[in-house]
């Protein structure tokens, strides 16, 4: 992908669903991308991402997943297969452990926390677009779980509203790597404008 420059006035970090569930040991979700994340180093490379991109002035948006509630998606025509394996499993349920933040990865004042999402995308039936263009935000950066699910939703979602779209492809982590090639390899490409590393991120941002 070309060289990007960003302007902090107008770059956002979209932080999908940093739960505990997602993040943590014990988290419900985590054995199950643990194999994967740890190969990227996903948690460091997150904590750098968030570390720069505050430095630098750019403005994190945290874009969380419908914390799960007793009733949810009992009563729907169509839940989707992902919204059936919440609905059993109970993730990010709202109230417990798994639901709350990752203690390294809390929102801190000046954030924005978008509406939860139902689905996989942070945009559909939430606040984030709204929220980004009454700050002018032209250039989003994704980053969070899952990579096939919800970031490429989101990431997708965000270029058809028309905004620059920067994927971070070890700044996220999937249940197999053959889920992590087809988000960065066959399915990114055609809807991405940057597809980089964490380390490519940093030298980018440092020019901001």
């Amino acid at each position: 992908m070309s060289q990007v420059t960003y302007s902090a006035k107008s770059t956002a970090l979209l932080f999908v669903d940093p739960y505990n569930d997602f993040l943590s040991e014990g988290g419900k979700v985590w054995p199950y991308i643990k194999d994967v994340a740890e190969e990227v180093g996903l948690l460091d490379n997150l904590r750098t991402i968030t570390r720069t991109v505050r430095d630098a002035g750019i403005q994190v948006v945290v874009v969380p997943h419908r914390r799960w509630r007793p009733g949810d998606y009992e009563c729907w025509c169509h839940p989707s297969p992902n919204q059936r394996k919440i609905m059993q499993g109970h993730h990010f349920a709202d109230g417990e452990w798994g639901g709350d933040w990752h203690p390294e990865f809390v929102p801190q004042t000046g954030d924005i926390i978008a509406y939860e999402h139902w689905g996989s995308s942070g945009f559909a039936n939430t606040d984030l677009d709204f929220q980004l263009k009454q700050r002018a935000i032209t250039h989003v950066v994704v980053v969070g779980l899952l990579a096939n699910t919800c970031i490429e939703a989101t990431a997708r979602y965000a270029t058809e509203l028309g905004y620059h779209v920067t994927l971070i492809k070890d700044a996220t982590a999937a249940f197999r790597r053959e889920m992590m090639h087809a988000a960065h390899e066959l399915n990114g490409p055609t809807y991405a404008h940057s597809i980089v590393n964490t380390l490519e991120l940093v030298e980018a941002l440092s020019k901001t």
